[in-house]
């Protein structure tokens, strides 16, 4: 597990404006990177350099690379930044149990990295989405387009870090596949992808120990700018749909959604206002799709998710059962029973 330092004081709201202009709007690699520290000298409009108080720069000055996530109270955190030419990235560590808030709105793309997080209750809001309350966080993703809105609330369980990184629009990559149909970038909300964890956290770490060249980091902002896209591009990729069923993507984004909020209660309308359908031809087209209901089909995946917990045996049967959503273990063995012909103790002696 990573620790970072918390000898920096509470921080206040970081402006990039003045630190990391050079770095966020110059296309050289390298010129003009700063790495920022949280300090308590940010107060009453001061900024530390070289152990002296400036005034801050006028908030109003700057452009894409002047926007942060904004997080109240802001003296229950510590943060830590580095930007390059249309990326910035920040390592945010909260040190609290009582309630943070958290929000974002600004003409850049946001992508939130969770390295750890446990919540004791929550809840998470990108724009229109279904609100989330999920409360393990840990190799969670949370996307926000530029010009949607991020909000936020937690009581957090354990200390949390979050990997933010800031995507000017203008100077995203463009995608190695020519061939595949411009589609804009869509908000996703909880959802996993490894090869883009591993390498926050790698690029994390390098920010953390300063050891590694500035190169080499800019290289790894770079990889997940690229890998997220890949992932946008493959998600959104359409095909001939079967007649009558959910077009490829389709499948993948309710899908996916299903599976990032296996715990959650997950409305018909909720799923099809992913995909733009309406809820009856949106159940028709699923049905039609996967040959079974929605409801049903996040039912199963609940029960393939208990399978392999109850393989693992660190968690006791309620354990289970709490963790895919099911408030008692009566009504989870019952479920269990009915889609696998067996109760959930039986299957774990089958297991031995």
């Amino acid at each position: 597990m990573l620790t970072y330092s918390l000898a920096s004081n509470a921080a206040r709201r970081v402006n990039f404006d003045e630190v990391c202009a050079r770095a966020f709007d110059d296309s050289r690699p390298g010129a003009g990177v700063k790495l920022l520290r949280s300090d308590s000298r940010f107060e009453n409009g001061l900024q530390p350099t070289n152990g002296q108080a400036r005034p801050l720069p006028d908030p109003k000055i700057g452009r894409v690379n002047s926007h942060a996530l904004e997080i109240t109270p802001a003296n229950t955190v510590s943060r830590r930044a580095s930007a390059w030419a249309g990326i910035k990235a920040e390592i945010i560590q909260v040190f609290t149990h009582d309630k943070v808030e958290f929000r974002f709105l600004a003409p850049c793309h946001l992508l939130l990295v969770y390295e750890e997080g446990v919540r004791d209750e929550g809840e998470t809001v990108v724009d229109d989405l279904p609100p989330s309350t999920l409360r393990t966080l840990r190799r969670k993703l949370t996307f926000v387009p530029a010009g949607h809105e991020y909000r936020e609330w937690q009581r957090p369980r354990v200390r949390s870090r979050v990997m933010c990184f800031y995507f000017d629009p203008a100077k995203m990559p463009a995608h190695s596949d020519a061939s595949a149909p411009a589609a804009p970038l869509v908000a996703r909300l909880f959802f996993e992808n490894n090869v883009l964890w591993e390498t926050a956290v790698k690029l994390a770490i390098a920010i953390k120990d300063g050891y590694e060249p500035e190169r080499y980091r800019e290289a790894l902002a770079v990889v997940v700018a690229h890998e997220f896209l890949r992932m946008q591009g493959n998600l959104r990729r359409r095909r001939p749909p079967t007649r009558g069923s959910l077009a490829v993507w389709q499948q993948r984004i309710v899908t996916a959604y299903i599976e990032e909020h296996l715990a959650e209660a997950i409305s018909l309308h909720a799923l099809a206002k992913l995909v733009d359908l309406s809820p009856y031809y949106f159940c028709r087209a699923f049905k039609q799709s996967f040959s079974i209901p929605p409801h049903r089909y996040h039912v199963n995946r609940r029960i393939e998710r208990a399978k392999t917990l109850l393989a693992e045996r660190a968690s006791s049967v309620t354990d289970v059962a709490l963790e895919i959503g099911f408030s008692e273990t009566s009504s989870f063995s019952a479920a269990f029973r009915h889609t696998t012909g067996t109760t959930p103790t039986e299957y774990r002696r089958t297991l031995a």
